[in-house]
């Protein structure tokens, strides 16, 4: 496994998530105009308690599968069978949980309840989606990456029928169950020509749920940390501020599949050096670290600057307001993404149980200065409460607990721009001898 190798899988995901992006931008700028800013809303909120119960979906093994095929390559068929299965009767209790807690909190509100429902079966799809890891642990992202592009060009074409159909809004709370569901099928259609199949193992599944239990919790904090503002703004200030909410964290994250894609495609890399004791491991990580933090940091300024002229692009006159929440929001990106970076290391390092840890600090962080500020400033105050909840969780508290430490130096060595530019340098030189 090398870097030329990891460079090549990384250009297949971003070229395809490019011209995803481009759709997602153009039909999501759609939707949310013909939505307003109440019914866009009220689809986030039903997409934030889906949220909620979707790391009990995946049981953590969203974070651990890689690991377990990179160090049991033999077990390959029980290992895909075993969490598949699991995944899928996990989501099954997961979409009745989300009907049940959106029926206990919208007494009497049908419309409410039935997108809640409707949005949640995409969990069913969602959880055999869990297929795209043996493709990153083969660092065979051009397929999985290709498929979730025809995906999405499907997923998109049906939002332009219901957009010109002019359909309600439960039309639209199925649009997720179209994306996932296209995409898990080819991708097992495909695994199924290329991996070893499919077989169940209770001792695998005892010694998967072992590894992934921290993850389970810990998602689930994290899943606090980046949705409880949708559903407290909802609760407290009503379905239009989060709205405004949600137009500004859509806009803030719709590059993130550039960072994603570089994680993914590091993550086997680093999770090998660690496995082979290679000198390459720290330097890797503090890599990965530098171009992520650089990359969102140009982000930041540019969406700052911009975001007046953004919001009015992407969403008009009617989303204005959220023009500011932009402008906070935005420096959140950094911070996130360096928690994503971090998970890399501690599970590598084998130091998951710290995690949960993490996430419960970050995650009681974000309810009270969510409590605290939502009622007075309504959107821009959870966005700020997001950005300190970020910075706090995923770099002060590195420095606060002791067994943290050795990664906040990677981080401090990786912000500094000699090492980025000379990184930099090296990426370049690669991309223009692989053209020559």
């Amino acid at each position: 496994m090398n870097s030329k190798k990891v460079l090549n899988n990384a250009k297949w995901i971003i070229i395809c998530k490019i011209v995803q992006s481009v759709i997602q931008l153009v039909v999501g700028m759609l939707c949310a105009r013909f939505l307003g800013p109440d019914n866009y809303g009220l689809i986030n909120y039903a997409a934030s308690i889906a949220a909620f119960v979707t790391p009990v979906m995946r049981l953590g093994f969203d974070a651990t599968l890689v690991r377990e095929l990179v160090e049991s390559p033999e077990k390959e068929k029980e290992i895909m069978g075993t969490s598949l299965l699991l995944n899928f009767i996990s989501s099954i209790v997961c979409v009745g949980s989300v009907t049940l807690f959106a029926t206990f909190m919208n007494m009497g509100q049908g419309e409410v309840i039935l997108v809640c429902f409707l949005y949640s079966i995409s969990l069913c799809f969602g959880a055999m989606e869990m297929i795209q890891y043996w493709y990153q642990y083969k660092l065979m992202s051009k397929y999985s990456s290709l498929v979730a592009l025809t995906s999405y060009i499907i997923v998109s074409l049906y939002k332009i029928f219901l957009l010109v159909s002019a359909k309600n809004i439960y039309w639209f709370a199925l649009s997720h169950s179209v994306e996932y569901g296209t995409i898990a099928l080819i991708l097992i259609a495909i695994y199924l020509k290329k991996g070893s199949g499919f077989a169940f193992s209770f001792n695998i599944a005892k010694s998967m749920l072992s590894r992934s239990k921290h993850y389970i919790a810990a998602s689930l904090m994290l899943v606090v940390i980046q949705h409880t503002d949708h559903i407290m703004l909802t609760t407290m200030v009503g379905t239009e501020e989060n709205g405004y909410y949600s137009a500004a964290i859509t806009t803030t994250t719709v590059v993130q599949f550039v960072y994603m894609a570089i994680v993914d495609s590091f993550r086997p890399l680093i999770l090998q050096n660690k496995k082979d004791n290679s000198p390459e491991y720290e330097l890797n990580t503090t890599r990965l670290y530098s171009i992520i933090l650089y990359l969102a940091l140009a982000q930041s300024i540019v969406f700052t600057l911009l975001a007046g002229l953004i919001i009015k692009i992407l969403y008009g006159a009617d989303f204005s307001n959220a023009v500011p929440v932009l402008q906070i929001l935005s420096w959140y990106l950094m911070f996130s993404f360096m928690g994503v970076v971090r998970n890399v290391w501690i599970l590598a390092e084998g130091k998951q149980k710290y995690l949960w840890r993490i996430n419960l600090t970050g995650a009681l962080f974000n309810i009270v200065f969510n409590t605290i500020l939502i009622p007075f400033y309504g959107a821009k105050g959870a966005a700020f409460a997001s950005f300190m909840t970020q910075l706090f969780t995923n770099f002060i508290l590195g420095f606060i607990i002791k067994e943290m430490r050795p990664n906040n130096r990677l981080i401090l060595k990786s912000l500094n721009p000699v090492f980025f530019f000379k990184e930099l340098r090296k990426i370049l030189n690669m991309i223009v001898k692989r053209k020559t």
